[in-house]
């Protein structure tokens, strides 16, 4: 079995010495990007925050990219609603999520502008993209279903119905999950 596995990993370029990542495969920079958002910070805080660093590297390489919220992910960007979230409190967990000063400095030196002026948290870091033309979406039947009312919503996000969601989905774009 062993030996199976090694010549699979020589066939294949694969060895212990190869680097970690290989060379990027050139993409068209017309070719447009979605970024949809499904899993919520409280579910599971490592795919839903890298999403901003996602989005912001996309626009950067001088791709066009949107982000859509969906399926739990919603209450993330809902006032009240997941991670360290309690009833009555006026903050989305995006805004509750602070950014790790290491990540701070990271995109600082992405953005070329001091640290002061980068977010402190997530919630900020959306409307950094969105200050940027990333168009912010969330699914307005998924925030119905959560009983989450249109005005709880960060005003960064805008809603869209059913269809409005399909044309987007249906949209030629590299298509991103998390």
């Amino acid at each position: 079995m062993r030996k199976l596995l090694l010549a699979f990993l020589l066939s294949s370029g694969v060895s212990a010495g190869a680097s970690e990542t290989a060379p990027a495969e050139p993409v068209d920079s017309t070719k447009a990007f979605l970024v949809h958002v499904k899993t919520a910070l409280s579910v599971d805080d490592a795919q839903i925050c890298v999403v901003p660093n996602v989005a912001l590297a996309v626009l950067q390489a001088g791709h066009p990219v949107a982000v859509l919220f969906d399926g739990s992910a919603v209450t993330s960007v809902a006032e009240g609603f997941g991670w360290r979230g309690w009833f009555g409190i006026e903050s989305t967990a995006m805004d509750r999520a602070r950014l790790p000063e290491r990540e701070r400095e990271s995109i600082s030196d992405q953005l070329g502008v001091p640290l002061e002026n980068v977010p402190k948290n997530y919630g900020a870091y959306l409307h950094l993209l969105k200050d940027k033309g990333i168009p912010l979406y969330y699914n307005r039947t998924m925030a119905v279903l959560y009983r989450i009312a249109p005005e709880k919503i960060d005003p960064a996000l805008k809603p869209l119905g059913l269809t409005d969601m399909v044309q987007l989905l249906s949209s030629p774009a590299v298509y991103l999950v998390y």
